[in-house]
């Protein structure tokens, strides 16, 4: 142990460096201008696979993981992100992720309606396909009802894909949503991988599409007769519950294969659209959303709300939608869906 007299000075004293060196800590974060832009394909615990380059001839994916930098946010399938690093797509290589640009779109859930917790199911789609079986098992209007509320609030075009038509007719089903015009298709499975695909496909051109159904209605199936080159696992129905089995484990974005015809370098051929394909679920809570949104996706009846009282909810005796209906301004049928729409919003799921 050195002893100092009396009269030592600092420069007596030796201080020992920290473990993580002595070089004082800053808040300037790098700004990363030389990063590469990439889409989030899937996201696997803590590895994210990225599409860089992507519709060009040097499109490859390359497997990253979250900067520190980025704190607690998050990265979803979809998202647009700026990467750094080896990006070369070799297998044993890591990117890292640094930036997530602006989202145009996010889709929201709850697992329950008391719920505080909500999860971004995915990023940047501009429309939701609502996939529903005619049959085994059985349509569930309410659930269909959630995710057209979902989709108004996260400003989304909802497309309904009736599957099984040849267990059950359609007409029913669509009947009681012909007051939203909404587009749909519907499928049967004798038809799926010839006619019934491309019939789909025409809905989804150069759009990306997030594929959301409850477990069992067909959805997987119909994403891989979407995209035949990308198979995933299907599974059945339990013929003693009615319910399907989760085969679907994580979102993953799939890129729809060019139109026939279509000329190689086009836009067409290199941009034909994206589907997403997501877990099933069994339920669909809405605590996060806002009521008053819902009203945008009627632009009909969004006029009529301007003598509505404070903090409406376009249901009560005040309303002024009511007179705004009966002066001739918009059909009945559409103020009887929003209401059955914020119904939802605050109802059990049960059917």
């Amino acid at each position: 142990m050195r002893r100092y007299d009396k009269n030592a000075d600092e420069d007596d004293i030796r201080s020992r460096p920290g473990r993580r060196g002595s070089r004082p800590r800053t808040r300037i974060r790098p700004k990363h201008e030389d990063a590469a832009e990439a889409m989030i394909l899937t996201v696997d615990r803590g590895r994210m696979t990225c599409l860089v380059d992507g519709g060009t001839k040097d499109e490859r994916q390359v497997v990253a993981m979250k900067a520190r930098e980025l704190g607690r946010k998050g990265v979803v399938v979809g998202d647009t992100v700026s990467v750094v690093g080896d990006l070369s797509g070799e297998p044993d290589t890591l990117a890292r992720i640094v930036r997530v640009e602006e989202r145009s779109s996010v889709l929201r859930r709850t697992a329950d309606d008391d719920d505080p917790y909500e999860r971004i199911v995915v990023a940047n789609a501009q429309q939701m396909a609502i996939v529903t079986a005619l049959a085994n098992p059985e349509p569930r209007p309410r659930l269909i009802d959630r995710c057209l509320v979902a989709a108004y609030d996260a400003g989304m075009e909802p497309l309904l894909v009736l599957t099984k038509s040849d267990l059950a007719p359609a007409d029913e089903l669509l009947e009681s949503y012909a007051a939203l015009g909404i587009d749909y298709v519907v499928t049967r499975a004798d038809e799926l991988e010839t006619v019934g695909a491309e019939a789909v496909r025409a809905h989804l051109r150069g759009r990306t599409t997030v594929f959301i159904g409850h477990s069992g209605v067909g959805k997987t199936t119909l994403v891989n007769a979407l995209v035949p080159d990308r198979q995933r696992s299907t599974g059945r129905v339990n013929a003693v519950t009615g319910r399907g089995r989760h085969t679907t484990v994580s979102a993953l974005a799939l890129r729809l294969p060019p139109p026939p015809g279509a000329r190689p370098g086009s836009k067409k051929a290199l941009d034909p659209g994206w589907v997403i394909d997501t877990p099933g679920f069994r339920s669909f809570g809405l605590s996060h959303v806002d009521p008053s949104r819902v009203i945008h996706a009627f632009p009909d009846l969004e006029p009529g709300t301007v003598d509505c009282p404070r903090a409406c909810s376009h249901d009560e005796p005040d309303c002024a939608l009511d007179a705004w209906v009966a002066d001739g301004h918009a059909d009945p049928a559409r103020l009887y869906s929003l209401r059955r729409l914020l119904a939802t919003r605050e109802a059990p799921e049960g059917d």
